[in-house]
């Protein structure tokens, strides 16, 4: 299993493929909203 196996959700209630972006430089930040490390 590859990241591009995953699709992730879309503010307008869609879904987006990682496979589109294969070969192309990705940035993935992972933000926390619900732990004690958040202010």
């Amino acid at each position: 299993m590859s990241i591009y196996d995953y699709s992730l959700p879309t503010p307008r209630n869609g879904d987006v493929s990682l496979k589109e972006f294969e070969g192309k430089v990705m940035l993935i930040v992972n933000t926390a909203t619900g732990c004690g490390f958040t202010p």
